[in-house]
């Protein structure tokens, strides 16, 4: 089976369509997908629910979507960086499921293992339970979350061989791995392409069993969303040159 695609377009051929739900792998920037975001901005499909961290900046990551209203609903569990995210969710305009980050998770984990619901004491008594069925175990009030299995998972990874075996870098592993297990069709971009057998498989995070189609993307940029530096320190109160 073929799955090294020419292009992002070209690997979401006949996979994408309207009312679609999308697992997006990343926490911010980091990780993200962004050659994959930008191939479904392009196609134009719409009222898409997407299953992420966070839903990307104004102007970036999965903002791009939010700027061209390609996304209906959100499923995630921070928002905080993207003003027109809160804009259009304020207006009306769009649908958040707000999730706390650790059932987030396993919400996607669940998914990919084949669990369709499973009980966590997390959100338990809060409005997070609110409609949702609750149980007691041990004497603890626990509530049920459903599995997410997506129709599309797009993930990014460091490295990747023609087999869809999948390596992810630092922190940019994040939440590429359960999502990349969540889809029903998993497409992957990669960083380094290599042959198949040039990866150990002791550093094999996403067997390639679970990837369909990848994409090789060697110039990826890596966005940093907030830029912290350290002031300089003027030469004259140290003795020293700077």
């Amino acid at each position: 089976m073929k799955k090294v695609y020419s292009d992002a377009k070209a690997a979401l051929a006949g996979v994408l369509k309207d009312g679609m739900l999308i697992c997006c792998g990343g926490f911010g920037l980091c990780g993200i997908p962004e050659t994959l975001i930008k191939a479904i901005q392009e196609s134009g499909v719409k009222n898409l629910t997407v299953v992420s961290n966070n839903a990307g900046v104004d102007g970036a990551g999965l903002g791009l979507l939010l700027e061209t209203r390609q996304v209906k609903k959100m499923i995630s569990s921070y928002v905080g960086e993207n003003k027109l995210f809160a804009q259009q969710y304020l207006a009306g305009e769009l649908e958040i499921e707000f999730n706390p980050q650790g059932t987030l998770a396993e919400r996607i984990r669940a998914g990919g293992a084949g669990i369709p619901a499973f009980y966590t004491r997390t959100g338990a008594g809060t409005d997070i339970a609110k409609g949702k069925e609750e149980r007691e175990f041990d004497g603890d009030r626990y509530i049920m979350e459903r599995g997410i299995v997506a129709d599309l998972s797009v993930v990014h990874a460091w490295m990747g061989d023609h087999e869809g075996n999948l390596v992810y870098r630092k922190t940019a592993r994040n939440f590429n791995p359960m999502m990349a297990t969540a889809g029903k069709v998993t497409v992957a971009e990669v960083e380094h392409l290599v042959r198949p057998g040039e990866i150990d498989p002791d550093h094999i995070i996403t067997p390639g069993v679970y990837v369909k189609r990848i994409i090789h993307v060697p110039n990826a940029v890596k966005h940093i969303e907030q830029r912290t530096v350290r002031k300089r320190v003027p030469a004259a109160a140290t003795g020293e040159e700077v």
